[in-house]
């Protein structure tokens, strides 16, 4: 499994009850909202209940998240999410989340590579994509980079700051 889950750099792991203070962090950090799904903030309960439950099993659960740490120190530095998995269409949704420290240092490319290789390599899975805020130029830039394609707009399709905005939908398929 660590051919596909670890680089020089990088690993992806399962959440442990350990993450819980920087989930907190992270997951409660507004400035991001306006990327995601979150409108409200969230509890350490909440956290810990999901850390709890969290499924390893994607075809259980449709998701997967996966803590980023950086090998040299073993400190976690991000998650990155596989959500909304169709096995029937064989594709799911990306979701990636690095903390501010650690970001314009190659490491969300990194993480990206990594989990394509693990859902491409050893899921199977035909493609991946994500919708991403028009605004959000860093995200867009990162998954072009990786040889994700831009493949629509969806016109207004997310609300940030009473007025909405459109989302291009990239994906990349796994040849």
């Amino acid at each position: 499994m660590d051919k596909f889950l670890k680089n020089d750099t990088l690993s992806l792991r399962a959440l442990e009850p350990e993450d819980l203070e920087v989930l907190y962090l992270w997951e409660n950090d507004t400035d991001v909202w306006k990327y995601g799904a979150a409108i409200s903030p969230y509890s350490k309960f909440v956290l810990k209940q999901y850390i709890v439950d969290a499924q390893t099993d994607i075809f259980l659960s449709k998701q997967l998240r996966f803590m980023i740490d950086l090998q040299e120190t073993e400190s976690a530095i991000g998650t990155i999410d596989l959500y909304d998995f169709d096995p029937l269409n064989s594709r799911c949704g990306v979701g990636i989340y690095i903390a501010p420290k650690w970001r314009k240092k190659g490491h969300a490319l990194s993480a990206l590579n990594l989990l394509e290789n693990y859902t491409f390599n050893f899921l199977k899975v035909n493609q991946l994509y994500a919708v991403i805020p028009q605004s959000n130029q860093p995200s867009l830039q990162l998954f072009q980079n990786t040889g994700f394609a831009n493949s629509g707009i969806l016109k207004q399709w997310i609300s940030i700051n009473d007025t909405y905005e459109d989302a291009i939908i990239v994906q990349k398929i796994n040849h």
